[in-house]
């Protein structure tokens, strides 16, 4: 089992930056591939960003390539999401999860195992 926490969340104006943090307790964490997903309202889930358990393979959706940067600290273990040039439209509640696959950054919700309870994020204009 895996318990997964994040933090970070918050309300920033268009352009600003936030850091989400999600630490996980439990198995062994550097394990995992591990991922974030966000979901908007009476939007579907989607991914935005994975990495693989030692960090070589990371992935971004189209929409925050560029801007949001995933990195890990394994010791610690945790993973963070850097978010910078926010816009309106990364509204969302973020959630963090852990992949069983190591090397592999699935893309997909069903990829993953151990999901959090979110941290809302609110950009506005």
């Amino acid at each position: 089992q895996v318990q997964l926490v994040e933090s970070g969340g918050g309300l920033v104006q268009a352009g600003g930056s936030l850091r989400l943090s999600c630490a996980a307790s439990g198995r062994t964490f550097s394990n995992y591939a591990m991922g974030w997903f966000r979901q908007a309202p009476e939007k579907e889930r989607e991914f935005v960003a994975g990495i693989s358990w030692s960090g070589a393979s990371i992935v971004y959706a189209d929409s925050v390539k560029g801007r949001f940067t995933i990195s890990r600290d394994n010791p610690k273990n945790t993973v963070y999401l850097q978010m910078n040039s926010l816009k309106p439209e990364d509204t969302a509640v973020y959630y963090c999860a852990a992949s069983l696959t190591g090397s592999y950054v699935p893309r997909q919700r069903n990829g993953y195992y151990y999901w959090g309870q979110g941290t809302q994020v609110t950009v506005s204009s």
